[in-house]
Order: structure tokens, then sequence, then C-alpha cells
């Protein structure tokens, strides 16, 4: 037979109420066995407050990488722990470099392109969720996506004020161009965000094709000078080889077997 320990008594209602009022959420939830304990063991008053200030620290630090990851808007979630550098086409120091993120501090670009199912996508994913993870912030585009944002903030005149407030990301990233065809707007969208990004924030997006084949997606002039701000402060990748999601399948590893 197990013996349940008590609950810790609830904290007084006075206290509880200045927690509320001065905002600490996590310390008024640890405060009761926090306390409970300190008395048991005679801490230090100073080590109660040690630990009281930890608790609500490692708190708001969850809470605001979860507001981070939310607002990313990433498309599977996908991190390294899935990772399979030897999978990979692109050179492991060039993927070890790109993990430590520190071209996102230089306002660096990055684009990927290669065939579909090369992990291109994983690997933005990934990066995306590693630099949220490091206390930066990051969004999320598809090609098609910025096209709806243009149009709904044309006709209000808007449309800097949204590119603005998209820029408030350390990291931008747009993924698959070069999968569908490409809306006016959605080349408009493009350029004006590698334009308003050029040397301010970072701009990482995957493609089936070279950014030098963009005139074949968008006006010769639109792709040449969105392709003149992204590279020039760029690392350029380009993953070959066959669809891992496809090698997959045909080895019967894209399914659970059927009982």
């Amino acid at each position: 037979m197990t013996t349940r320990t008590p609950a810790p008594p609830p904290l007084d209602p006075g206290l509880e109420g200045l927690l509320r009022r001065m905002r600490l959420p996590h310390i008024r939830r640890a405060a009761p066995e926090v306390l409970a304990t300190a008395k048991a063991q005679r801490w230090d008053p100073a080590e109660v407050l040690r630990v009281l200030l930890t608790e609500e620290v490692a708190g708001r630090d969850r809470s605001a990488l979860a507001t981070r990851r939310a607002r990313a808007a990433f498309p599977t979630g996908k991190t390294f722990d899935a990772w399979d550098e030897a999978l990979s086409s692109i050179p492991a120091p060039t993927q070890a470099a790109l993990r430590t993120l520190e071209w996102i501090g230089r306002h660096e670009n990055l684009v990927v392109c290669g065939p579909s199912g090369t992990g291109k996508t994983f690997l933005l994913d990934a990066l995306g969720q590693a630099a949220v993870e490091n206390g930066k912030h990051v969004a999320w585009f598809t090609l098609e996506s910025l096209g709806v944002l243009v149009r709904r903030h044309r006709a209000d005149d808007s449309l800097t004020k949204a590119i603005g407030r998209i820029l408030r990301a350390d990291l931008v990233i747009v993924d698959d161009i070069g999968l569908l065809p490409v809306s006016t707007d959605a080349a408009e969208g493009l350029y004006r965000l590698t334009d308003a990004a050029y040397e301010r924030r970072s701009v990482a997006i995957s493609s089936n094709l070279h950014p030098s084949g963009f005139d074949e997606l968008m006006p010769k002039t639109l792709a040449t000078a969105t392709v003149d701000r992204l590279l020039h402060h760029a690392h350029l990748c380009q993953t070959t080889g066959d669809s891992v999601r496809l090698s997959q399948a045909l080895a019967g590893k894209g399914v659970k077997p059927l009982e």
C-alpha cells in the first residue's frame, strides 16, 4: 500500500493576492510546496528566495519559448533531434556552421535549393526551431502566403507596415519556391521582403530552382532585383540526390506495418 504525500497548505490569501498583482504566476504555483519544504528542512531565507525566483525565471522562459514557437507558425515542428546529417548532400562542415546560427546575428541570408524531397524544408524547419530555442524570433511563410498578405494590405495601402511587422523577426523563412506558378502578388511580396530585410534581417528560402532561374517564375526585372538583394550576403546550399521521402516509401519505411 502506497502512502500519499500530503498536499502542502495553500498560500495565505493576502500573499497570493500580492503575487497575482505583481504578475508572478510561476512563484504563485510553486510557493506552497517550496515553503512547506523550506519549513521542514529549515532552509535559509535567502535559499527560499533563490528557489522561488529561479522557478519564476524558468517559467517565464518556458512561456516565452512557447510564444515564439507559436508565432513562428512552423509547418511540422521538426528539429535537429530527428535530423540525420549523413542523409543530407550538404557538406557536414556547412551544416555545422549553419547550426551555430551566427549567420543570423550577422544578418546574412540562406538559400537552400535542389530537387524535391532532399531535405530543404526539414533543414529550414530545424534551423528555425533552433533559433527560437536560442531566444530569436522567427516567421515562416510560403510564397503563396506572401501573395495573400500583399493582396490583403494593398487595399488600404498598409503593405509597408505589414512588411515592417514581419521584420520584427530575426529570421524570416520562405519555403517551397518553384513548386507552383508564382502570382504577381507573391512575386511582389518576395521582392518587398528581401528589399526591406536587406542588411537588417536574415531571410532563408528553400527552392526547387536555383535563384538564377527565378526569372522563369516572375518578371525578369523583379527577379533580378530580388536575387541581387537575396544573394549579396547569402549562404547558398544546393541539395542533390533522390527524394528521401520516396526512398523511404519504396523501402517500406513511410508507414508502420499494419497488423
